[in-house]
């Protein structure tokens, strides 16, 4: 009895506390759903709206460019794409092979899509072919529900009407690489593309604009079902190029007969680049979309060198066209005036080295109008031995040599004007007087870019005017200096006087270049450079003439030009790659150009934003 009346008090006292127990769970759940569905019910609202729309970035419209004159020069153009999400590809090898059953697709351009997609967050979307056609694009569009993961996407594509004629200047857009990702997310979007040369990557940041933003209503497989709201980005600043379009076409054209040359045309008052070619080019559009390695290859493996801006990169030594340099040089220093004279028997003895003149039997007894008109290399023999390296060396910085002008593009090189603390610096040796002859007929160590020489020309041409040259009206261009090279005027004459007598002069080297218009003249110089040292056993044997050479072991030629002769506007430098001959080969490319100059005139058009409306920096500090 007692047993039955215990056993009874420890169940009663069991069940209370499993009633309590229970109690105090749901209790606890109670409260937890309160919490949930009361207290945070806001919070969790907004993340299941989040969760069903989805947001995108939407890449700008790129800005465009324009000539001088308004033409374009690169725009965009409308065009689809066919795109993949990896995470919504169950199996993106398989989707990829039949997408290329509806539209071409190679195999290295899959296997490029695939290690893309390893790199990239599995949710961006990849760019998979550019530029469909509409038969493509409807194949695509019918066969959508069998490709998991492909998407069709419309856009802008980045066009170039003037193609290969300003590839180097313009440059191209590409795809973002690996090493340009910053972790901003419109530099992963699909469509995007940034500057990788020329114009194109120097003022990129302007040009990219400022991205939008799209909300969608996604459903629970993350389908899009409708665009909720829009916002356009704002596109990228235009931008207006000193260039004339028409001049450029007829400089590229005109070059395009020779197997690598380079031209330069500026307006030696303000520096403005009314032309800028370099040929072999290349198609720029080629490269919007990424090049295959086929191709790429085919370009960097070119002996002549497409992708190179040879007016701005191709350093040359810079032949007689250096004569001017040293010439005023002399005149400054006062070892020469204008009525220095030199006999030129056609050499002349250093020690026990001998120094040739281009003309075997010399030129006679020259004076400085003289010399530089029929390019005596003896005569500046003479003044380079009288004045000295370093003289000579300062002379050309001044004008423009030896270093970057701080041109609106990239790659630009510097060139080399040598001096003693070059070469002690440079070899640890001393530099020989023997060298000095040579550097005064523009060999040697020197090394000069096309854009170089313009520029030179242009400071002789306006009166020594330290111009620089630019491209781009935008704040932060190079602003045309008014700072003097400091030479006297009477110097600067006299130098014009011997380039005028160059191209109108009865012995002138480039006598048969005159322009057609007799009223108006054009000054030039001629220039020849070696490739290669002739040696005195080859010169005794008898020199080959450029055309038994093969074409790398050719002379470069050269000339400089301005006009008209009255009142310089033009300054004008052509570089003819193992041409030959600067009066044969240069010369005449130099006066066809120079003519279509002052047809056009472009000086006298101003472009969209003049010179005297750009931005000028202040004064430096100390006045």
């Amino acid at each position: 009895m007692h047993r039955d009346v215990d056993r009874l008090r420890i169940f009663g006292r069991r069940s209370l506390l499993l009633g309590a127990g229970q109690l105090g769970l749901f209790g606890l759940l109670a409260g937890r759903l309160y919490y949930l569905q009361v207290v945070t019910a806001d919070q969790y609202a907004l993340l299941a709206d989040e969760n069903r729309i989805n947001h995108r970035l939407l890449a700008p419209s790129r800005g465009r460019i324009f000539d001088r004159h308004g033409a374009p020069l690169a725009r965009n153009t409308p065009t689809y794409r066919v795109l993949v999400i990896p995470e919504q590809a169950k199996d993106l090898r398989a989707t990829l092979d039949d997408l290329g059953r509806l539209v071409p697709l190679t195999e290295e351009r899959t296997l490029e899509v695939l290690a893309e997609a390893d790199r990239r967050r599995s949710f961006m979307p990849i760019a998979v072919r550019e530029d469909l056609s509409w038969a493509e694009l409807s194949r695509v569009a019918i066969n959508g529900p069998d490709l998991p993961g492909v998407a069709l996407d419309a856009g802008l594509l980045r066009d170039y009407p003037a193609g290969e004629v300003l590839a180097h200047v313009v440059g191209y857009v590409g795809p973002v690489s690996e090493h340009e990702l910053t972790g901003d997310p419109l530099l992963e979007l699909p469509e995007f593309r940034v500057g990788k040369s020329g114009i194109e990557k120097v003022y990129d940041q302007g040009l990219r604009g400022r991205p939008g933003l799209s909300r969608f209503e996604i459903n629970a497989i993350g389908r899009e079902i409708k665009e909720l709201h829009r916002q356009d980005g704002a596109p990228g600043e235009d931008l207006h190029l000193t260039l004339d379009l028409d001049l450029q076409r007829f400089v590229h054209r005109r070059l395009g007969a020779e197997e690598s040359a380079s031209a330069v045309v500026l307006d030696s008052e303000t520096g403005e680049v009314l032309a800028l070619a370099s040929v072999p080019a290349f198609d720029p559009a080629a490269f919007a979309n990424g090049l295959t390695r086929t191709a790429w290859q085919t370009l960097i493996e070119n002996p002549r060198t497409p992708l190179v801006n040879k007016a701005i990169a191709g350093q040359y030594p810079p032949g007689s066209t250096f004569k001017m340099m040293v010439a005023l040089a002399a005149l400054e220093a006062g070892v020469a005036g204008p009525d220095h004279e030199v006999l030129c028997p056609g050499f002349m003895r250093l020690g026990n080295h001998t120094f040739h003149c281009w003309k075997r039997w010399g030129h006679g007894k020259l004076r400085l109008v003289e010399a530089i008109s029929q390019s005596c290399d003896v005569y500046f023999y003479d003044l380079a031995r009288r004045v000295g390296i370093d003289a000579i060396a300062a002379m050309a910085r001044r004008f423009g040599l030896g270093a970057s002008l701080g041109i609106d593009l990239a790659g630009e090189r510097p060139g080399l004007v040598p001096d003693r603390a070059w070469k002690m610096a440079a070899q640890g040796v001393p530099w020989q007087k023997g060298e000095s002859l040579v550097v005064g007929i523009g060999q040697g160590y020197l090394q000069a870019t096309p854009l170089q020489l313009a520029v030179m020309t242009a400071r002789i041409a306006n009166g020594g005017r330290a111009v620089r040259p630019w491209l781009a009206h935008a704040s932060g261009s190079p602003v045309p200096a008014d700072d003097d090279v400091g030479v006297p005027d009477w110097a600067l004459d006299l130098v014009r006087r011997g380039m005028y007598e160059v191209v109108n002069g009865e012995r002138g080297t480039a006598r048969e270049q005159r322009l057609p218009d007799p009223a108006v003249a054009m000054a030039g110089k001629t220039g020849t450079s070696q490739v290669r040292r002739i040696g005195r056993a080859e010169r005794l044997s008898g020199v080959r003439k450029n055309e038994d050479k093969p074409w790398e072991e050719r002379d470069h030629a050269l000339f400089v030009a301005f006009a008209p002769f009255a009142q310089p506007r033009y300054a004008v430098a052509v570089v003819v790659e193992h041409g030959g001959s600067g009066s044969q080969a240069a010369a005449p490319i130099a006066r066809d150009i120079m003519t279509k100059t002052l047809e056009l005139d472009p000086s006298r058009s101003r472009p969209v934003l003049s010179v005297e409306n750009r931005r000028r920096p202040g004064p430096a500090a100390g006045g």
